[in-house]
C-alpha cells in the first residue's frame, strides 16, 4: 500500500470511528463485545433458516424476508425439569457439538433441547411439544431424518424416544466410567474438532456410533481448591507419547439390536478423524490417520459387513492436514481436498483419475455448498491475498471460478443445502460485521445485520508487508498510538501466537480490544505471522516440524528488526505478549533472545511433553524418537538464560495448557536464581472470562506500564 493511500485510509477512519468518540478503557476491552450477527439453521428445502437471538428461537423466511418467532427460552425453561444430583463434575471440550436446533427432514418441526428435557416445535403453528420431563438431562439429542424419533446419550449409553407416543428404547448397555458410547473424551475434539459421536443414517434405520474405552489414557489430578474441603476433579488427559483411547465404529439397528462393529482396524496408533453417512446409508465414510498424522486415509465401510475399501490415501513427510471439505454425490463421484501441489485445493473423484478442480498460489478455506443441478461447488478461498475470505463458485466440469463477493475483506458464508440462498458475514480492518442474504447469483435479498458503528475511538491498524533476510515475504500490522509522531521513540508491544494452523493477520475487524487500550496509552502494537502459521502452502508451515519455537523465533525477529527500522520504537522498551501457544513463544523469546525488555506469558506450554497427544505428536513426532527435539523445543530447559522482566499468568484448573507447566517452568526459573511475577487465576478453562478478565488486563497492563513506560 503506498503512502497517500494509507494517509487516505487513516483520514476516513478518522472521520468514522475517530471523531467524537470515547477512548477504549480496559474495562471496555474487558466486556469483549460480540459481533452482531445471527447463526443461520438452514431448513432441508433451503428456503428458511433458524436462528437465536435475545433467548428466543426464530425462523427466517427467505421469500417474505421476514422472521418470526418460534420459541421462547424462559417459557421452555420453566416447564424443564431441573438436573438433580449432577454429581462430580465432569470435564468436556468446548468443541463438542451442544444440542442446536435440529430440523426434521420435511421442514415442519424442530427438536429443540432447553433446560435438559427435549421440545419438538411445529413449525407452521408456533406452538411446541414437551417429549421429556426428567431429572436428568438427555445428551447430545439428535431428531432422525424422518422426524419420527429422537435419539440422545444418558449415562453413556444412547436412547430413541418415539416421538409419537414417548416409547424410549435403550439401544446400548455396556456404558460405564471409562466405557462412552456415543461420547467424545476431551482431545478428540479439541485437536481433531470432530464434535459429536454418533450419526443417524439417511433413512432413520440405523445409526452410527463411536465407542471411546478411555482406561488407556492418563489421569490428570485437577482440584477445585475453593471449598472447606477441597474436591478431586481428575481429567482424562493423554500427553505426547502416552496412550490414547480405544476407539471403535459399531452400527446398530435404531430399533435396537446388535452392534456391528466396523473393521478400522486396532487405535493404538490411528485416529478416527471423521465419520459421515454417504449418500444411500449402505456405507460410511471414514476418514483415518496415523498416530503421527503423516498418513491420512479415506476409506467407505460396509455398514452390513464393516469391510472396508480405500478411496484416497495422503501422505507426507511432515503431517497431513485435516479438513472438512468432502462432498458425495449420488453417482458415487466425491469433492475432496488435498495439498499435495503444496498448496490445499479441491479435487473431483469419480471413474478414472482424479481431476483438480482448483489450482494456485493460494488455498481453499472451506467447501460452503454444492449445486448439483448447476454442477457448481461453492468455496471460501484466499485466491485474491491470504488476508481475505472470498466466495467462489467452481464450475465442477472445467473448473472455472467465479466470483461471488465484492468486498474487499473477510466473508464468512453459510449456505443452504440446495446453495438456493447464503448468508454473507463481511468486515474488514475498517468496517465492523454485516450481515446479508444472498441468492445463488450474489444479488442481495436482505440485509439482516448492518455494521454498527463503535462508540470508542478505534486508532487505524496498518497492513503492511516486508521480506525476510532469504526472500521469504511476510505479512504484518501495526497500531500507532494516539497523536502519533513520527519524530518519538514509542515502547512497543508484539503480540504474538506464533503457532501452526494459526494466523493474526487477517484483514478483518478488531473492534474493541486490549491492543485498543494499549495503543491510546501510548503503545504501538505490533503482530506477524512467522512460518508456520497456515493459508500460505504447506511448505511455509512445515519448517518447524521436530523442533518448535526456533523458526517461528527467527522469523518474529525479522518482523521486529524491520519495524525497529521505522524509526518509531524504542528499541530497549519492547515487549512481548502472547496467550497458550503465544505464551510459550513468549517464554522461547525471553530465554532464547535479549530483544524483549518484558514479556506476559499466558498460559503457556513450557513443555511438550506436558500438551496432548494428538496436537503435540503431529509436530513433534514421539518424544521416545524426538527426544532432542522436545528438550530443545522446551523453555524449561533454558530458564537460566532468562532475559527481561517477565510475568506469568494462568488459570489453576487450564483444562488446555495444564497448570503443570507454569509450575515447572516457575521450579526452573527459581533454581536458576531468576526473578519473575506470576498472577494465577481459579477458572477451569484455557482462558480467563467473566469478573477475573479485567483484573487480568489491569494486572498485565500495569506490568507493561512499570518495565516498558518508565524513563
Amino acid at each position: 500500500m503506498t503512502l497517500s493511500k494509507q494517509l487516505a485510509l487513516a483520514v476516513l477512519w478518522v472521520a468514522a470511528f475517530g471523531a467524537d468518540k470515547k477512548a477504549v478503557t480496559l474495562a471496555a476491552a474487558a466486556a469483549m463485545p460480540r459481533p452482531d450477527t445471527v447463526t443461520a439453521i438452514w431448513s432441508p428445502d433451503g428456503g428458511r433458516f433458524l436462528y437465536t437471538e435475545a433467548r428466543k428461537l426464530w425462523v427466517y423466511e427467505c421469500v417474505r424476508k421476514e422472521s418470526r418467532i418460534l420459541a421462547t427460552m424462559a417459557e421452555l425453561e420453566g416447564k424443564a425439569k431441573s438436573a438433580k444430583g449432577a454429581g462430580a463434575f465432569q470435564w468436556q471440550n468446548r468443541r463438542v457439538e451442544t444440542a442446536r436446533p435440529q430440523w426434521s427432514g420435511d421442514g415442519k418441526s424442530v427438536l429443540l433441547a432447553v433446560g435438559g428435557d427435549l421440545f419438538l416445535i411445529d413449525v407452521a403453528a408456533g406452538s411446541h411439544r414437551q417429549l421429556t420431563a426428567t431429572a436428568e438431562a438427555e445428551e447430545d439429542a439428535q431428531l432422525s431424518p424422518d422426524g419420527t424419533s429422537a435419539g440422545y446419550r444418558f449415562n453413556n449409553d444412547l436412547y430413541v424416544l418415539a416421538v409419537a407416543g414417548g416409547k424410549i428404547r435403550r439401544l446400548t448397555a455396556d456404558g460405564r466410567a471409562t466405557l462412552w458410547n456415543g461420547r467424545l473424551d476431551w482431545v478428540y475434539p479439541e485437536e481433531l474438532q470432530l464434535s459429536r459421536a454418533w450419526w443417524w443414517s439417511p433413512d432413520s434405520r440405523e445409526i452410527a456410533y463411536l465407542q471411546f474405552d478411555v482406561s488407556p489414557e492418563m489421569m490428570h489430578p485437577h482440584v477445585d481448591a475453593g471449598p472447606v474441603q477441597a474436591v478431586p476433579e481428575p481429567q482424562r488427559y493423554p500427553k505426547a507419547g502416552t496412550a490414547n483411547a480405544n476407539v471403535r465404529l459399531g452400527v446398530m439397528a435404531a430399533r435396537g439390536g446388535k452392534t456391528r462393529w466396523m473393521d478400522v482396524g486396532p487405535t493404538a496408533d490411528t485416529l478416527i478423524a471423521r465419520v459421515q453417512w454417504m449418500p444411500g446409508g449402505k456405507e460410511i465414510a471414514v476418514q483415518r490417520l496415523s498416530r503421527v498424522q503423516d498418513r491420512l486415509e479415506l476409506l467407505a465401510f460396509s455398514a452390513a459387513t464393516g469391510k472396508g475399501r480405500l478411496l484416497v490415501e495422503e501422505r507426507d513427510e511432515a503431517w497431513v492436514n485435516l479438513h472438512n471439505i468432502l462432498h458425495f454425490f449420488a453417482d458415487g463421484r466425491f469433492l475432496w481436498a488435498s495439498e499435495r501441489d503444496g498448496f490445499r485445493h479441491v479435487y473431483l473423484y469419480g471413474a478414472g483419475v482424479p481431476r483438480q478442480l482448483t489450482r494456485g498460489d493460494w488455498e481453499v478455506v472451506e467447501l460452503n455448498g454444492v449445486d448439483e443441478a448447476r454442477g457448481q461447488a461453492w468455496v471460501t478461498a484466499t485466491k485474491e491475498s491470504p488476508l481475505e475470505r472470498q466466495l467462489y463458485a467452481v464450475d465442477l466440469t472445467t473448473g472455472e471460478l467465479t466470483k461471488r463477493t465484492k468486498e474487499a475483506g473477510t466473508h464468512t458464508v453459510s449456505m443452504a443445502a440446495n446453495a438456493a440462498y447464503y448468508l454473507d458475514s463481511w468486515q474488514s480492518q475498517t468496517s465492523p460485521p454485516r450481515q446479508t442474504l444472498m441468492e445463488n447469483a450474489g444479488a442481495v435479498v436482505a440485509v439482516l445485520k448492518e455494521a454498527r458503528v463503535p462508540e470508542y475511538e478505534l486508532l487505524p491498524v496498518e497492513n503492511l508487508t516486508f521480506r525476510g533476510k532469504d526472500g521469504t515475504l511476510f505479512y504484518g500490522q501495526v497500531t500507532k498510538p494516539k497523536g502519533f509522531d513520527p519524530a518519538r521513540k514509542y515502547p512497543a508491544i508484539v503480540m504474538v501466537y506464533g503457532g501452526p494452523h494459526a494466523q493474526t493477520v487477517v484483514n478483518k475487524w478488531a473492534g474493541v480490544s486490549w491492543e485498543q487500550a494499549l495503543a491510546q496509552k501510548g503503545y504501538v502494537i505490533w503482530r506477524m505471522d512467522n512460518r508456520g502459521s497456515n493459508y500460505r502452502g504447506h511448505a511455509f508451515e512445515k519448517g518447524l516440524h521436530k523442533q518448535l519455537g526456533k523458526l517461528e523465533l527467527a522469523d518474529q525477529l525479522e518482523g521486529l528488526d524491520y519495524l525497529l527500522r521505522q524509526g518509531f520504537v524504542n528499541a530497549g522498551r519492547v515487549g512481548i505478549y502472547g496467550w497458550s501457544y503465544g505464551g510459550y513463544m513468549t517464554l522461547y523469546a525471553l530465554t532464547h533472545a535479549k530483544a524483549f525488555a518484558a514479556g506476559v506469558a499466558g498460559a503457556p506450554v513450557t513443555d511438550w511433553r506436558h500438551y496432548d497427544t494428538i496436537y503435540t505428536e503431529r509436530y513433534m513426532g514421539l518424544p521416545t524418537r524426538n527426544e532432542d527435539g522436545y528438550k530443545a523445543s522446551s523453555p524449561v530447559h533454558a530458564a537460566a538464560n532468562l532475559d527481561g522482566k517477565l510475568l506469568l499468568v494462568h488459570n489453576f484448573q487450564d483444562d488446555n495448557v495444564l497448570f503443570q507447566n507454569s509450575q515447572n517452568m516457575m521450579e526452573a526459573l527459581q533454581r536458576a536464581g531468576k526473578q519473575f511475577d506470576t498472577m494465577i487465576y481459579p477458572l477451569k478453562s484455557h482462558g480467563v472470562t467473566g469478573a477475573f478478565r479485567l483484573h487480568m488486563l489491569e494486572t498485565m497492563t500495569g506490568f507493561f506500564d512499570r518495565t516498558l513506560m518508565a524513563k
